[in-house]
């Protein structure tokens, strides 16, 4: 049986249903203790990957390479997360990593309309970059 997060380590979500998620920036060093078994990483280029991991073609600034590919894999993000340690991962780790946190709220039960904020709230203010 996998052990999964500990709610309190750094950067990990707790979903309304319970569900734990690891958001975190690839720019910064992977924090201690037990590694990730699945994880999407939302990036420009492809990653070095060193457990069992989704990349998901998304610039910086940019929107999702392929909609289809980004929402099951977000999917799975969020299915795996009820037995499993899920990351989901950027360069800085609040644009499109609050992005996906979001999907995932809004999977998880989330209200539209008030998902953006949830995650604000209890993952980074800085989460879900706004371009003007």
């Amino acid at each position: 049986m996998t052990t999964l997060w500990e709610s309190t380590a750094a950067g990990v979500l707790r979903l309304a249903s319970g569900r734990l998620v690891r958001g975190r920036g690839l720019r910064r060093p992977v924090p201690a203790g037990p590694m990730p078994t699945f994880a999407p990483y939302l990036l420009g280029h492809q990653p070095p990957l060193a457990w069992e991991s989704q990349w998901l073609k998304w610039p910086d600034f940019w929107l999702h390479s392929d909609r289809t590919a980004t929402a099951e894999a977000l999917h799975e993000a969020w299915e795996r997360a009820e037995t499993e340690r899920v990351e989901i991962a950027c360069n800085g780790g609040f644009g499109r990593n609050g992005t996906a946190l979001t999907c995932l709220a809004v999977l998880d039960g989330v209200p539209n309309g008030e998902a953006v904020t949830y995650i604000r709230e209890r993952y980074s203010r800085w989460a879900v970059q706004m371009l003007y």
